[in-house]
């Protein structure tokens, strides 16, 4: 049996995430990614500007512009470099600001906004890890808590996912 190696191991009780999506706040036009714990119990909305909220929904949607953006910049250069993202985490909460970090196969960590960090994950097909005190601190419950235990909240939004294009970010 073969050794992992240390950058394949996460951090002790790191929880994987999945992004779920990214939404537009109405009125206030606020745009937020929006990443959920496998069994759909927690929630982390990362707020975001509009270009980065576009950069996660075309990520998303596996849509490449003609010449590279900066975040495929970013994996291309790394890349040139000899390694690969293998890994996001989101680290910590400072100032009510989520942040994260790339894990390169090299082992060198990288500190990054956690937005930037998501988008890269995406494009790389790499993990997004979110450490215990990020979900204490930044985490919300992802079921409306109704006896039925239907989670509206998850289904409004994947209703808007539905109906949402990456133009609509424009």
């Amino acid at each position: 049996m073969t050794e992992p190696r240390p950058e394949d191991v996460p951090e002790a009780g790191d929880v994987p995430m999945s992004v779920l999506g990214v939404r537009v706040e109405l009125p206030e036009q606020h745009h937020v990614i929006l990443l959920v714990d496998p069994p759909g119990r927690i929630m982390v909305p990362l707020w975001v500007g509009a270009p980065e909220a576009a950069a996660a929904a075309l990520a998303l949607e596996g849509v490449s512009a003609p010449r590279p953006l900066t975040h495929e910049l970013l994996l291309s250069t790394v890349a040139a470099l000899g390694a690969e993202v293998v890994r996001v985490r989101l680290t910590e909460v400072r100032n009510d600001v989520v942040h994260g970090e790339l894990e390169l196969s090299t082992g060198a960590r990288v500190d990054a906004r956690a937005s930037d960090a998501v988008v890269l994950a995406l494009r790389a097909d790499a993990p997004v890890l979110a450490s215990p005190a990020v979900l204490a601190e930044a985490g919300m419950s992802a079921r409306s808590g109704e006896e039925d235990g239907q989670e509206r909240t998850v289904e409004d939004f994947r209703d808007f996912l539905d109906s949402v294009r990456p133009e609509d970010f424009a």
